[in-house]
């Protein structure tokens, strides 16, 4: 399904939320997204709203309960369509709004595929060198959220390794100048102070 307004000379403005499992995207994306003009798109919290009985739905369990990527067919066109869906009920409007992606691309061919979509400004590289921290994390996020796929330590630690092999790499599909390294150890707050502060500093 085409993204109506998106052409090779008018793709969206964006922000990359980029870190392994627990790093703390989806809370820097949640505070981005809550300030005029930003929009925060994660790619989690799109296929959890998926009806599950429906095939999409059910490849979605599959994978994710055994802490594996979902394929990429499946997440480029669930993605396109909840874009469209968000342009065409203007709650993100592409001509003031800047995207803000978080859990996509998941590896290269992802970055690919949306690369006629997305003009990526900046990609915040939120690293944590605390590992019981992330873990904590994502063990509280389970409990808060129910979301049973990050209650196990043991899927936990293989959805870094995925990360490792086939999320990481991503990185070096993208220009260096545009990559910001961010601490994502300290307080959220102070994370997130910091990455706003970088987008406020950064030219138009």
């Amino acid at each position: 399904m085409a993204i109506e307004t998106t052409t090779a000379t008018a793709r969206y403005r964006t922000v990359l939320l980029f870190g392994a499992p627990g790093a703390g995207k989806g809370t820097v994306g949640k505070s981005l997204g809550a300030i005029p003009g930003f929009l925060h798109m994660a790619c989690g919290d799109v296929f959890r709203d998926i009806d599950l009985s429906t095939p999409l739905g059910k490849k979605f369990i599959e994978f994710s309960s055994k802490g594996l990527l979902v394929p990429d067919d499946a997440t480029i066109a669930l993605w396109k369509v909840s874009i469209d869906g968000l342009v065409g009920t203007h709650t993100f409007r592409p001509h003031r709004d800047t995207l803000v992606l978080d859990g996509i691309p998941r590896n290269v061919e992802q970055a690919k595929s949306i690369a006629s979509y997305v003009d990526v400004r900046r990609v915040f590289y939120l690293v944590c060198s605390d590992e019981k921290l992330m873990i904590d994390r994502l063990q509280r996020r389970a409990l808060k959220e129910n979301r049973l796929d990050d209650a196990s330590e043991e899927v936990i630690r293989r959805r870094w390794r995925v990360y490792e092999q086939e999320t990481e790499p991503v990185l070096g599909f993208y220009p260096a100048s545009i990559i910001e390294r961010v601490d994502a150890v300290g307080a959220p707050i102070k994370v997130i102070h910091d990455v706003l502060g970088r987008i406020l500093a950064a030219p138009e």
